[in-house]
């Protein structure tokens, strides 16, 4: 274990606690009537349910943030086990425009790209956006929802995909070497 200095906390080490923690992936997707964006998140939350509500951290450089600005809406793609390649595709550095390149969507009513085969979509409408360090929490109160299929979902763990059975078992990937 790294001791704790009176510097405050490694950022490597922080860093290697949090691939610690098992989280979903989704992916957020947002459109200003003349381009699409979107990425691969893995901080993503509910925050209320009256209303329903959720928060995304993006970091300030992404290139759908603007979009997110722009329009005052985004979407969250909750993606489904067998979802790895569209994670990685969204977690790449390509421009947006790449990443929709012949990908099977469907627009919610306000104009959101929402990713075929996903668990479920929600569509929110942006209501706060605090800066916090190199991010940025979006608060979306939810206005709309859709369930897509039943199955398990992808999971994220130790800087690696989770491996969900159709039973909902899971079975974390070995932490790497070093």
């Amino acid at each position: 274990m790294t001791p704790a200095t009176d510097d405050g906390a490694d950022p490597m080490a922080f860093r290697a606690l949090m691939s610690r923690w098992t989280t979903g992936v989704s992916v957020v997707t947002a459109h200003d009537g003349t381009e699409d964006a979107g990425l691969t998140v893995n901080a993503f939350l509910s925050v209320s349910l009256h209303p329903p509500s959720v928060l995304v951290s993006l970091t300030k450089d992404v290139d759908t943030l603007p979009v997110i600005r722009r329009s005052g809406r985004f979407a969250v793609n909750v993606l489904a086990g067998d979802q790895r390649a569209l994670s990685d595709r969204f977690a790449s550095t390509r421009p947006s425009a790449e990443k929709f390149r012949d990908l099977a969507v469907h627009r919610s009513p306000s104009g959101l790209a929402l990713l075929d085969g996903t668990l479920g979509a929600l569509e929110c409408r942006v209501v706060d956006l605090h800066d916090a360090f190199d991010h940025v929490l979006v608060v979306g109160e939810v206005e709309r929802q859709e369930g897509s299929r039943e199955g398990p979902p992808l999971v994220y763990y130790h800087s690696g995909y989770a491996e969900v059975d159709d039973e909902g078992h899971v079975r974390l990937p070995l932490p790497r070497r070093r």
